[in-house]
């Protein structure tokens, strides 16, 4: 809803704008120029990108026209998964895990967490990463290091779509200028005709190089950075469950442990302490009655 209104405001403001000034809406329709500046775009993003990089940039963009915030509801589910697995660990050992961590879709301990179990990087993540500690013993610094170097390569992954959008998008002003050029063009060879037609041309090649500004700063550039703040968004969740996995490596209690992930949850939909002292007691209750 939030970007719908956002995109209402920039047509109505831009498009309001000009009819006040008395601007005629039917100059603005040039299928000529959009088909130059469209489809130079378009070009552009499958000449310099994989169709991996293509695939994952329309399901990103989809997700952002549809992107719902990641409220308490997830993170609690996120936080007591975590709790749930190490007291598992702290009880029997990593090797209880096989059966959840090997088919985490038929587990029945992930299906409590449906929000968490309908997120496949973060399922992947967890799962992969209880099975790296369930095949050796590993230190926390070794540990930290291996998820360092993973999150980064899932970063460097996940952010690429928005980057070659964004700087397709950078070179949308200069489509715009090479559709206006190209109208010039037609226009200089219609230069023995009537003003009106001289004029008209001359319209159609400035609404080339508006329609090019109008993509770069008010469609792509926006899109790419709210691909890349959801990705951002997506990310923490990963950090979170690496802190907790590195701290309970290194000993921690499972409480403080998965409070350290906690911290790394982003501001406004992190929850206190008190409140995962509040969800944990909960769930402990709910397992000593049954």
């Amino acid at each position: 809803m939030q970007k719908l209104i956002g995109a209402l405001i920039i047509v109505g403001c831009v498009l309001g704008g000009y009819t006040m000034a008395h601007g005629v809406l039917s100059m603005l329709w040039q299928p000529a120029e959009m088909l130059i500046i469209l489809g130079a775009g378009i070009g552009t993003l499958v000449v310099a990108n994989p169709k991996e990089v293509l695939h994952e940039m329309c399901v990103q963009l989809k997700d952002v026209c549809v992107y719902k915030r990641r409220g308490e509801e997830f993170q609690r589910q996120l936080l007591m998964m975590l709790y749930e697995l190490l007291e598992m660990v702290d009880a029997g050992g990593l090797k209880v895990l096989d059966a959840h961590i090997e088919e985490p879709e038929q587990s029945e301990l992930f299906a409590k967490y449906p929000l968490i179990r309908q997120e496949k990087n973060l399922m992947a993540f967890i799962a992969d990463n209880f099975r790296l500690m369930a095949m050796g013993k590993i230190s926390a610094h070794e540990l930290e290091g291996f998820l360092e170097q993973e999150l980064e390569a899932m970063e460097h992954a996940l952010l690429q779509p928005a980057r070659s959008l964004h700087k397709v998008g950078e070179a949308m002003p200069g489509f715009g200028i090479l559709a206006a050029i190209m109208g010039i063009v037609i226009t200089m060879g219609n230069i023995g005709g009537s003003v009106a037609e001289v004029g008209a041309h001359v319209a159609a090649a400035l609404v080339g190089t508006f329609l090019g500004i109008f993509c770069c700063y008010c469609l792509m550039d926006p899109l790419s950075s709210a691909m890349t703040q959801r990705i951002k968004t997506e990310l923490s969740a990963l950090e979170c469950v690496r802190t907790t996995l590195v701290a309970h490596v290194a000993g921690k209690p499972t409480l403080l442990a998965v409070d350290a992930g906690r911290k790394l949850i982003e501001q406004d939909v992190k929850p206190a302490f008190k409140q995962l002292e509040v969800w944990v007691t909960q769930y402990e209750e709910e397992r000593d009655a049954a």
